[in-house]
């Protein structure tokens, strides 16, 4: 969790090399009283488990603290807490920060798979709405999660060989997620939006061109102060807070200087006005297919 060492971890590494690394945060079983017995022999029967405590009973159920052998927050520790469920009767429960923990990474994992999907059906529906069209909204939502893949790549990569960092948190995909779709449709936003106004008179691949220019400048000044800001995280002592600041500054970075100002108008200039697919912009003759105006352009 820390970029460096506080006094905890040392702490914590010094109560390790005498005790059980589990010893501050035991996992908590709980079940009906009538199943103590069983629960126990089962609780210490299970690999990875240091020692249980005494039983303490109230309302008819009964509580047992397993001391793990691994530090509570490790891999080991929840891969312990889930032999300790499949274990266990189904009435017994298991609680704890490393039960929490697991929760809270399977919760995460699940949420990545439901709400990426629903984000970008939202996100491709107003853009249906706003440019008319349904291949232009379609490129530039493929664009997009492509420079998100992009950044979580190239960020993955600096986490492990340049950070040192161990792992992210399971959160931390959807959250990056969600900024740079926000932040990068934004961008793809204000430039579509002037090129199908400058397409009405001009025509697509003219009104791109035309687009891109009178755009450029306050686009990318805007991208450098968002990814500016984002970076800032980076100098906070929470890895969590370093990842996420690392990765939104670079994939607004992307987004900036290679998506909206490369990637997307070059594609949308070799399709042409089928961008605008179905409305009425793809099917009447544009200013940018007359006569020699495509050489002009070119």
């Amino acid at each position: 969790m820390f970029t460096g060492r506080p006094d905890s971890i040392a702490g914590q590494d010094v109560l390790s090399e005498h005790y059980p690394g589990g010893s501050g945060s035991p996992a908590v079983v709980i079940a009906p009283a009538s199943a103590s017995d069983e629960v126990a022999a089962a609780v210490r029967g299970t690999e990875g488990v240091a020692r249980v405590g005494a039983p303490q009973t109230a309302d008819g159920l009964v509580q047992y603290e397993a001391t793990l052998r691994a530090p509570a927050d490790s891999e080991a520790a929840q891969q312990t807490v889930e032999r300790l469920r499949d274990t266990l009767p189904d009435e017994a429960e298991v609680g704890g920060a490393t039960a929490i923990s697991l929760d809270i990474n399977e919760a995460s994992s699940r949420d990545n798979l439901v709400i990426i999907p629903i984000v970008l059906v939202v996100v491709f529906v107003i853009l249906v709405l706003l440019l008319r069209a349904l291949v232009a909204p379609l490129l530039m939502m493929a664009t997009v999660v492509l420079s998100f893949l992009a950044s979580l790549g190239a960020s993955a990569l600096f986490f492990e060989h340049v950070f040192g960092f161990e792992g992210a948190d399971a959160s931390f995909p959807l959250l990056a997620f969600i900024f740079l779709v926000a932040l990068g449709v934004d961008y793809n936003i204000f430039l579509m939006h002037r090129v199908r106004e400058e397409s009405q008179a001009l025509g697509t691949r003219r009104g791109i061109l035309r687009g891109l220019t009178v755009t450029g400048g306050v686009i990318t000044s805007a991208g450098l102060v968002l990814a500016a800001t984002f970076a800032a995280l980076v100098t906070l002592p929470l890895v969590f807070m370093v990842e996420l600041g690392f990765a939104v500054a670079l994939g607004v970075l992307l987004d900036t200087l290679i998506v909206r100002s490369l990637l997307l108008p070059a594609l949308a200039h070799d399709i042409g006005r089928r961008i605008w697919t179905p409305s009425r912009l793809a099917r009447e003759e544009p200013a940018d297919e007359a006569p020699g105006v495509h050489q002009f352009v070119h």
